[in-house]
């Protein structure tokens, strides 16, 4: 397996296709919202990008649940690893790609996730504690290893706040004492200039506004039943498009808002990816602003043979 990962904007996706094409592979996304259906042209599902050479290159865990659902990583690692055997066992290799850094790790670490029991002591611990205070340990635990607050329904109930609370802390035991990890063939990551980054992002918000209709993707979705409140929970596009959709902030700031957003979120992914990199898991840093051979040739170079 080869994992190609970076920060939004990068091309990955078109390179991904490239090399799939190359090696025979099937791509399997790693992308926490381009699971659902019908959240397109905000979450940069760029169909157009998994054709090469006059063939559709296949792409898992796209379009696989509706909007609305609180997909987890819990339920992306289970599915990654249904894809994976299915993909493996038809003879062809696979290609792990995305930005989504909390669901990258989970894999090449092989976190037990999905295993997570309930912890009876640590729920007599919290029982005493009132909500404001779960909420604010809650919030301690994810800044102690820089993650944002992932799914803002953990916030709604005292339950959902104790499974939680619940959940961080065997992931912040897991993360310590695992051993055990699957090593791909190479973790590849793309990456450019800050400013070329920037550039492209606003002229990518741009097309998408006025060209490729975001605000009607949003505005159907509100009209097909999606509760707003959880868009807006889905963030970035679907956030501030939806609060303009609802007259709740002009355009021209939400779409200042959103850039900026969205510049933040591209950051925060850079240092996941470097946080990795500290954890021992090497990264090949490729510029994104080489053509797709010139990729190619960089990566032989650093002893990659595709």
């Amino acid at each position: 397996m080869y994992v190609i990962l970076g920060p939004t904007a990068t091309g990955k996706t078109h390179f991904a296709s490239y090399l799939a094409n190359k090696i025979n592979a099937e791509i399997i996304s790693a992308d926490s919202r381009q699971v659902y259906r019908g959240m397109t042209i905000g979450t940069g599902k760029d169909y157009c990008d998994y054709m090469v050479d006059n063939q559709i290159i296949p792409c898992h865990l796209i379009d696989i649940v509706d909007p609305g659902y609180e997909y987890n990583i819990f339920e992306f690692k289970r599915d990654f690893t249904a894809a994976y055997k299915d993909i493996t066992e038809r003879g062809k290799e696979v290609i792990l790609c995305g930005g989504s850094g909390m669901y990258i790790e989970a894999v090449l670490a092989d976190y037990r996730l999905d295993e997570v029991p309930k912890n009876m002591i640590l729920r007599n611990q919290l029982a005493a504690k009132s909500d404001a205070e779960l909420v604010d340990m809650l919030l301690e635990i994810k800044g102690k290893t820089n993650k944002k607050l992932h799914n803002h329904t953990d916030l709604d109930t005292r339950e959902r706040m104790l499974r939680a609370i619940e959940i961080e802390s065997f992931f912040e035991e897991h993360e310590e004492n695992e051993d055990k990890r699957v090593v791909p063939e190479a973790i590849i990551g793309l990456c450019a200039e800050r400013e070329f980054v920037r550039q492209k992002i606003t002229k990518r918000l741009r097309t998408r506004l006025e060209d490729e209709d975001m605000i009607g993707e949003v505005q159907k979705l509100l009209d097909s039943g999606v509760d707003s409140e959880r868009l807006k929970r889905y963030g970035l596009e679907y956030k501030f498009i939806t609060m303009y959709v609802l007259g709740e902030i002009s355009y021209d700031t939400m779409f200042d808002r959103l850039n900026i957003a969205i510049h933040q979120f591209s950051k925060r992914q850079m240092t996941w990816f470097r946080r990795m990199e500290k954890k021992g898991f090497e990264i090949i840093w490729v510029d994104a602003t080489l053509s797709d051979d010139e990729k190619i040739d960089f990566l032989a170079n650093n002893g990659l043979k595709f």
